[in-house]
């Protein structure tokens, strides 16, 4: 296998048949920082009800918090890699244990093309549809990932998770969804327009409120809910950024180190989310 040109949110699968997202976009030689997603019954069983996956006749069950790292570190130390920037082993998969990946890029513009075949793939197409008769975006500025990109969805119960790729896309598509937003009859809204899209949220942070959390999901403008007319149902649709190829360069030297001092307290102003 040749060197594996991957990204935020491309998947891996190992020989276990073990699924990985690739986190973020500077990896060690050789290998992936990721973040496990799933496993397959025949390696692990979760007690929580909604992991429940199902892909064919083959079982699976998705991680929650911090479910996959205490997984990889009792079960898969092969699936640890060193980062040397940080001087600490992550989450990771070596290339010569990469099975195969999936790219959600290409599962978009495949299910895109497609007739769709069943209830959400359906409300995909209008949803995009909508999407691209105000933009000049296109199928290959979008990718799937979650159930979309691995075949576990419910065509009448699961969400639409996509991703965007590319800052001005991004830009261009917020834009978008605000003037949706703005209109009584759109069938696109703010996921996050009122409380009730947290009424039912367990909240643990002591520093940082519901109402701030609310306000910021809100003013991010990438979760909507589509209300599909056909399905007759609200489905939650999440747009998450991606950068696109010619975005990507590491600022870093080789040999920069992150050396680990301990904690501290700061106040401090963000002055630029652009990234």
């Amino acid at each position: 296998m040749g060197f594996l040109k991957l990204r935020d949110r491309d998947a891996i699968i190992t020989e276990d048949n073990i699924i990985f997202r690739v986190y973020g976009y500077f990896h060690p030689p050789n290998a992936y920082i990721c973040d496990v997603e799933y496993a397959p019954a025949a390696v692990y069983k979760s007690i929580i009800p909604r992991a429940f996956r199902a892909r064919g006749k083959q079982v699976y069950y998705k991680f929650y918090a911090d479910e996959g790292l205490r997984f990889v570190q009792k079960n898969y130390p092969q699936y640890t890699v060193m980062y040397e920037l940080l001087q600490q082993r992550l989450v990771g998969v070596q290339q010569a244990l990469v099975k195969r990946t999936r790219k959600p890029d290409e599962k978009f513009q495949h299910l895109i093309k497609k007739h769709p075949k069943d209830a959400l793939i359906h409300a995909l197409h209008r949803m995009f549809s909508l999407i691209t008769a105000r933009t000049e975006l296109s199928e290959r500025d979008f990718g799937v990932f979650g159930s979309l990109l691995h075949n576990f969805y419910h065509p009448n119960f699961s969400d639409l998770d996509l991703i965007v790729y590319g800052k001005e896309k991004l830009r261009e598509l917020r834009e978008t969804l605000e003037e949706f937003y703005r209109e009584e009859s759109s069938p696109l809204r703010n996921e996050f327009e009122t409380k009730e899209a947290i009424r039912t949220k367990h909240w643990k942070f002591l520093k940082y409120s519901l109402d701030e959390y609310l306000w910021h999901q809100r003013r991010k403008t990438i979760y909507a809910l589509f209300e599909d007319e056909k399905s007759e149902r609200i489905i939650k649709v999440e747009f998450e950024p991606v950068k696109d190829w010619k975005e990507i360069y590491n600022e870093y030297s080789a040999n920069t180190r992150v050396i680990r001092r301990g904690w501290i307290k700061a106040i401090a102003r963000i002055t630029n989310d652009s990234d």
